[in-house]
């Protein structure tokens, strides 16, 4: 599927907001953005409205749309939602993976595994949590999954950010063992574990 100018805008904004790179209270110009991306003001005000849904930007009177805070309380509930939404999406995609989902996920653990820098651990990881949970084919409850990713992942940027270091996950293995072996049980508690590392 081609992505539109507001795909575009949307994507690249985002990732700026959740790495940080515009920080909470930032104002987002509608004027600059278009010119930047050489388009109208129509797409631009899609995408508001994209970052507006995921809770990363807020329109406020007087003041435009600005980049929302960061509320570093929100983290323990976030962790617990994703434990209870990522174990019941992988109960049921457990017993769908095949030897392309399999591939699939190794590479995503690989490509976490050698990532140089935050970025490219943070887009590593997703591609393996995604990759891990798509088989269940239920699309609400990904979507669901894929917005706490996204909160997740500022949390993880601004404080982190300065103390990543590259390293193989061990749980990433395991966790593929286990699916592997379609040993539901012991994936599900890898998973609730791993999780709960973060907070």
């Amino acid at each position: 599927m081609n992505e539109t100018a507001a795909d575009k805008i949307f994507h690249a904004v985002m990732e700026r907001i959740v790495t940080g790179d515009l920080p909470p209270g930032e104002k987002l110009r509608q004027d600059y953005i278009a010119r930047d991306y050489d388009t109208s003001h129509v797409p631009v005000r899609e995408a508001f409205l994209r970052l507006e849904a995921k809770g990363l930007a807020k329109s406020i009177p007087h003041k435009g749309m600005r980049v929302t805070s960061l509320e570093p309380t929100e983290i323990r509930e976030v962790i617990e939602m994703r434990v209870a939404l990522e174990v019941l999406a992988l109960t049921h995609a457990l017993p769908h993976h095949d030897a392309d989902s399999l591939a699939t996920l190794e590479a995503a653990r690989l490509a976490c595994d050698g990532a140089a820098d935050i970025l490219a651990w943070n887009r590593g990881n997703q591609q393996f949590h995604r990759a891990l949970l798509a088989p269940c084919a239920m699309p609400r409850l990904l979507a669901t999954i894929e917005d706490l990713h996204i909160t997740a992942a500022r949390h993880l940027f601004a404080y982190w950010r300065d103390r990543w270091v590259p390293r193989p996950d061990a749980d990433h293995a395991a966790l593929l063992d286990a699916v592997r072996a379609q040993d539901t049980t012991g994936a599900c508690d890898l998973l609730r574990r791993h999780l709960r590392r973060v907070a």
